[in-house]
């Protein structure tokens, strides 16, 4: 058996043993560690022979991935070896560009590397600091109207026939409400019809979980359960402030019994896993959203990046693998349940859009409302919210379990808060439809949110007759009409995708009520090919460059008439950056056939020095296949998705001028044509940018011609045409006089060519070499025309990089200064026909 043949099936030996392997624990202060993606051709053991480096395991479910380590006193040899990789992986993607057939032997096959350092922190999406405090008493401030006594002799009665006697069941105003009749999760009605949640397991990824408390101890799932904090199979809370998870998994599955209150899903199974309390590379948070992923099934996710109204953060490649890994294979295939928490940053400005974790179309986003009905101050909007349900805010709390034996909550908030209650929710649906894949969810939640609040002003209807409001989704969650729903729901076909070519538009954004507006139309033939009958979610992934991040606010217009806010203006974001290759999502769109006109609007909502350029965007419409049959996996998320390295030109795109702003439209997109684009698209005539991303006053009609057509504007005013084209006839006429020069010259010494050269006598060496220059002994001719000649096409230490293939992938984009945040046109570029580099 051949050396390789062996190392594989020994590799496959080890993998059996994967997700154990990868949970031993790490010690980042003796060692060094680093993750790669590895290509079927090249096992784990034959990496560890030719780095010399010690296989820690496979990372959790995601096939091909695994870590490896290196002591402290190597660590200069790993640097060495991840630079090394990185070229190697250069070189690959531009032999494969080209249509080469790239080596993916040895350690070529190692198709992505990158350190894990634990430096990650995560926060809990806890109450606001001023929420009110302390125990709402709530028969006591319940109103003595007949409404009011009639809920509290049906909750009597609820209790009663359930046998609930747990203490805190009626100061439970979230799932069944006295005070404020109706509005609650609507509940009750279900478990009276013994849909309890009975065989679900739900996992809370958060600081921990009370597996002793007695309110849970009951429904603890040892096995899908683990620490990421400290490697060990118990994530029970450890620090002071270790309560977050343990009020969450009550409001779940809380334990029917004599202990504080009741969960949603109160015969459901709940699982801990700590990941909160300390930080954690991407290898410990990519093990911990699939751990387990055939057994937990819903994973309640109530934390993300900091809500401060200036952060802008999404997970990495390898949390992103492994969250699409859960989609596509946990639950057998149906995928893995997301549910997260929208975020309690709206007092800070926030917007839920800005949070990778909860605008992926792999989530479900939960906002909050009170229960007034009300938008909660702290509870961000976004078009990627799917729905809202109860938590803090005006005078009630979530009443839920607490870290110690009998210990309850009676403060528990935030949109935190919202997210456990809709997992409860998905519980009871999964206990009465257990097939119904990650979409089919997501579709329910759409059909039966009820719309509240109708004063506000941000409800539009949609194409398929649906509510839907930035602030509340399609609105509050029913749970009772959700599970009716699913009792009798048609399962939806595939998912299928489009994603539309790289649209360059790279102009200076008008500061103000005006805003720059890129469209394209997506045609039936687009939708046809690409299997697509209709919308779900839409991603927009974009580049602009901005002196204040801040001011900038984006709107997406679908074909109905449908307006997303992707984007809006956040006053405490001063970053001096825009957006690098940043994605945005929206569930607005929900229904749409997705053929006609998608346009973006980019605003600098505010007029001050700061200021930017747009420079190129993407659509992408997820939605449900035509014909099930052809349709296959969506590829993981890959960390060259957003590549630049190709010479195919982006579609051209028009310009003209509307209000607001000017208006760029693509001519239609044909399937056959790329969907690729250069790395750094050159500046298009219509405009000069700033690298630095400042920008010129946008004008608000189309510039005037300064000569007849067909001669080009170029978009700019006629003062700058002058100077234009003056300048290029200038260099016409320079490179015409010096034409003219080298022509008279040539003649003159064709003519005389027979004279001085004809019958001349070379000087040879000794042995028979002809000698040059003085050390000839004839004389010594000049070539002025040749120097000229060199002097041009020669090479020279200051030539211009843009016509040099040295270092082409020295500039890559995805791996380049991280510090610099501007989206620059500095990409490989080809090299003139028969042209030489120097090494």
């Amino acid at each position: 058996m051949k050396l390789r043949n062996v190392l594989q099936l020994m590799s496959l030996i080890v993998g059996a043993s994967a997700a154990n392997v990868s949970l031993n624990r790490r010690d980042h202060g003796t060692h060094d560690y680093f993750a790669v993606h590895l290509h079927s051709s090249i096992s784990p053991l034959e990496v560890e022979r030719l780095l010399g480096a010690r296989h820690e395991g496979q990372i959790g479910e995601l096939d091909g991935h695994h870590t490896f380590s290196f002591p402290k006193e190597r660590s200069g040899d790993l640097e060495h070896i991840l630079e090394d990789l990185q070229r190697r992986g250069h070189q690959r993607r531009s032999l494969e560009a080209r249509g080469v057939y790239a080596d993916r032997e040895g350690l070529n096959g190692i198709l992505w590397s990158e350190k894990l350092r634990p430096s990650k922190h995560l926060y809990k999406r806890v109450p606001p600091p001023n929420l009110p405090s302390g125990p709402i008493a709530i028969n006591a401030r319940s109103p003595d109207g007949p409404d009011n006594q009639a809920a509290i002799a049906r909750q009597n009665e609820i209790a009663s026939k359930l046998n609930i006697k747990d203490p805190m069941f009626k100061e439970q105003w979230h799932l069944f409400n006295t005070v404020h009749p109706g509005n609650d999760l609507n509940v009750t009605g279900l478990w009276l019809e013994g849909i309890t949640g009975k065989g679900i397991i739900s996992a809370i990824v958060d600081d921990g979980l009370d597996m002793y408390s007695n309110d849970l101890k009951d429904n603890y799932y040892a096995k899908g359960s683990y620490d990421f904090n400290e490697d060990k199979p118990e994530p029970r809370p450890l620090l002071d402030d270790d309560r977050h998870g343990t009020r969450c998994a009550g409001e779940v599955a809380a334990v029917q019994n004599d202990v504080c209150g009741v969960g949603v899903a109160y015969d459901s199974k709940i699982s801990g896993i700590r990941i909160l309390s300390k930080a954690i590379t991407d290898e410990d948070e990519a093990l911990a959203v699939n751990y387990e992923f055939q057994d937990n099934e819903i994973y309640s996710c109530s934390w993300g990046p900091i809500d401060d109204g200036r952060t802008m953060d999404a997970p990495g490649i390898l949390v992103r693998r492994a969250i699409a890994n859960g989609i596509q294979k946990g639950r057998g295939g149906k995928g893995s349940v997301f549910v997260f928490a929208a975020g309690n940053g709206a007092n800070n400005g926030d917007n839920c859009n800005f949070d990778g974790y909860t605008n992926s179309i792999f989530s479900i986003t939960v906002g909050a409302v009170d229960w007034n009905n009300e938008h909660p101050y702290y509870s961000e909007s976004c078009s990627a919210q799917l729905v809202v349900t109860y938590s803090s805010g005006g005078s009630g709390q979530i009443h839920t379990s607490d870290v110690g034996s009998n210990k309850c909550s009676s403060s528990h908030g935030g949109t935190s808060a919202a997210g456990p209650l809709v997992v409860g929710v998905m519980a009871l649906v999964l206990q009465v439809r257990p097939e119904l894949t990650w979409r089919d969810l997501q579709y329910i939640l759409v059909e039966t949110a009820v719309p509240i609040n109708g004063s506000e002003t941000s409800w539009q209807t949609t194409s398929i007759g649906k509510q839907f409001s930035h602030d509340f989704g399609y609105g509050k969650v029913d749970a009772y009409a959700t599970v009716q729903l699913a009792k009798e729901w048609k399962l939806v076909k595939p998912q299928a995708w489009f994603h539309s070519p790289w649209l360059k538009v790279y102009h200076d954004i008008p500061q103000g009520d005006k805003g720059l507006t890129t469209s394209f139309d997506v045609t039936d033939e687009i939708l046809k090919k690409s299997n697509l009958e209709r919308v779900e979610h839409v991603t927009v992934t974009m580049n602009v460059n901005h002196t204040r991040r801040g001011d900038i606010s984006v709107e997406l217009r679908s074909p109905a008439g449908i307006t997303s806010h992707l984007s809006t203006a956040r006053p405490q974001d001063d970053e001096r950056a825009g957006y690098k290759d940043w994605t945005f999502m929206s569930v607005a769109h929900w229904g749409e056939k997705g053929t006609g006109k998608w346009t973006i609007i980019v605003k600098d909502t505010v007029v001050n020095d700061f200021n930017g350029t747009f420079i190129d965007w993407r659509l992408t419409l997820w939605g449900e296949s035509i014909d099930p049959s052809i349709q296959k996996l969506h590829p993981l998320p890959d960390v060259h998705d957003h590549d630049h390295d190709t010479s195919i030109p982006a579609p051209h795109v028009d310009t003209t001028s509307i209000d607001p702003g000017p208006t760029y439209t693509s001519p239609p997109f044909r399937p056959t044509d790329s969907v690729d684009r250069p790395t750094r698209p050159k500046p298009s005539t219509t405009t000069t940018p700033n690298p630095t991303g400042s920008a010129e006053a946008t004008p608000s009609s189309a510039p005037e011609n300064f000569l007849p057509s067909p001669f080009p504007t170029f978009g700019v005013s006629k003062h700058t045409q002058i100077w234009i084209y003056g300048s290029v006839a200038l260099i016409i006429i320079f490179c015409s006089a010096l034409g003219i020069y080298f022509y008279v010259q040539r003649r003159k010494r064709l003519r005389n060519t027979r004279n001085e050269y004809e019958f001349e006598m070379v000087a040879e060496d000794e042995e028979g070499f002809p000698l040059s220059g003085a050390g000839a002994g004839g004389k010594k001719h000049t070539r002025r025309g040749g120097e000229l000649y060199d002097a041009f096409a020669g090479e020279s230490d200051d030539e211009d990089p843009l016509f040099s293939s040295e270092g082409e992938d020295s500039h890559d984009y995805v791996d380049g200064d991280e510090d610099d945040d501007s989206y620059h046109d500095d990409g490989p570029q080809a090299t003139a026909p028969g042209a030489t580099t120097r090494s």
